[in-house]
């Protein structure tokens, strides 16, 4: 599979990922990376853990999330 982004500009390479928001795929150079916490739900009597995790998005759904 071809970065989305890449094959826009005339470039040709090779996805690594896709956008949780709107499912482009995506290469390194246009993957943005931020971690999470995820929480369990909870149930009597356990104990809930936070987990880190990370969630990926492209250059352009990074930039609509960081817009006022």
């Amino acid at each position: 599979m071809k970065c989305y982004e890449c094959v826009r500009s005339g470039r040709d390479s090779e996805a690594v990922a896709v956008c949780r928001l709107c499912g482009a795929a995506v290469c390194t150079d246009h993957v943005r990376t931020e971690p999470v916490q995820l929480r369990g739900t909870a149930q009597p009597g356990k104990v809930i853990h936070d987990q880190p995790a990370r969630q990926l998005t492209c250059v352009v759904c990074r930039a609509a999330e960081e817009s006022p």
